[in-house]
């Protein structure tokens, strides 16, 4: 059998300069999109690299000694970013969650951090300024972090099992270190942790009750994401996917377990608590079952890229207005107007597909560029 060739298309420069409207109007913090869906939650991707390979998000086939990744000079520096947010804050935005790749490898994140922390809404309030990262580097970090104005930290841990943890990752870091970086997270005031799990069948799903049983009682919310057909790196297959409802019965028959009422529209995880009141669990069916009625997530290229879904095939390019010399109520009329015009809904049209055809359509923005 010959060598696997797995396509990989790069959606960095597949970007064009949104339009700046003749009439600025200010923006008001109710911004919606053709469905009506407000803005509330802006994801910003630091860095595109990662000290993982993830067969699922970063296979080493594809992201090797070779790889090319962003130049620095390409990336939008933190005073940048902070400028951006600002604006994304004025229509709406509520949440900011910095992602990569793994966010912690961009040097002096703290700084930038501290930038974001002094946004406020235009009600006044603080943002709810989060971070996700794969906890290889947060026992390190976590208190500079906290000290800097960050609220809370997602995990990312895909089994408790050394070996299998060490398989997933192909970089042979241990499990150890990771539940150090919680512990050291819980310490600093991080919390609540979240800690997301990829479930991809016959890989890990064995461990979906140990980790069950080790994070029941504690602070922690532990969530099981479905394998995810992002990018076209991770040769995704339907078949791997182990769907949200068979992990709620494995949790539900071994543990006992009761629904619990979304905490905030446009939430993408449906929450579950154990029966014996032991803490709450949740699930983001991410594959089988779309929640693209009421996504409020916007998400932003460390390039500054601006894409409208996880599953979008391209991106509008505001660095280039950013270094045009556009103002900041140019920035908000494109960034207005790309959204007020977003129509779109890849889950929910995936769903209709026959399960052999789901995941296809054309090439997609890879994970690790864009975060989850």
């Amino acid at each position: 059998m010959g060598e696997k060739i797995i396509p990989l298309a790069d959606h960095r420069y597949l970007a064009a300069a949104p339009r700046v409207p003749s009439l600025l109007e200010p923006p008001t913090g109710r911004l919606s999109d053709r469905r009506g869906r407000p803005l509330r939650d802006l994801r910003i991707s630091v860095t595109d690299r990662c000290n993982f390979r993830c067969s699922y998000c970063m296979p080493k086939e594809v992201f090797d000694k070779h790889y090319q990744f962003l130049p620095h000079s390409s990336l939008l520096s933190f005073e940048e970013l902070t400028r951006l947010a600002g604006v994304f804050v004025a229509h709406g935005v509520e949440k900011i969650r910095l992602t990569g790749g793994e966010p912690l490898l961009r040097k002096d994140l703290e700084r930038l951090v501290a930038m974001l922390s002094a946004l406020r809404t235009p009600a006044g309030r603080p943002l709810d300024l989060t971070l996700t990262t794969n906890g290889s580097l947060l026992a390190r970090k976590a208190q500079a972090l906290k000290d800097a104005g960050l609220r809370r930290v997602t995990v990312s841990l895909d089994a408790l099992d050394d070996t299998i943890f060490r398989r997933m990752n192909d970089a042979d870091f241990p499990v150890a270190d990771v539940l150090h970086g919680i512990e050291a997270a819980e310490r600093a005031g991080l919390g609540p942790i979240k800690l997301n799990m990829v479930v991809k069948r016959g890989t890990n799903d064995q461990e979906i009750l140990p980790m069950a049983r080790h994070f029941r009682g504690t602070p922690v919310v532990l969530r099981f994401i479905e394998y995810m057909d992002v990018g076209a790196s991770n040769g995704w297959r339907m078949d791997e996917v182990l769907p949200s409802a068979e992990v709620v019965a494995r949790l539900d028959a071994a543990f006992g377990l009761e629904p619990l009422a979304p905490a905030q529209a446009g939430e993408t995880a449906q929450r579950w608590r154990w029966r014996d009141g032991s803490g709450e669990i949740g699930v983001i069916s991410s594959v089988t079952q779309a929640f693209c009625g009421d996504c409020n997530r916007a998400r932003l290229s460390t390039e500054g890229k601006l894409f409208l879904c996880l599953f979008a095939h391209r991106g509008h390019d505001l660095r280039a207005l950013l270094r045009g010399g556009c103002s900041d109520a140019q920035l908000a009329g494109a960034i207005g107007q790309v959204w007020s015009e977003r129509s779109d809904r890849y889950s929910e049209l995936r769903s209709s597909l026959p399960a052999e055809q789901a995941g296809h359509g054309g090439p997609r923005v890879e994970m690790h560029y864009i975060g989850g």
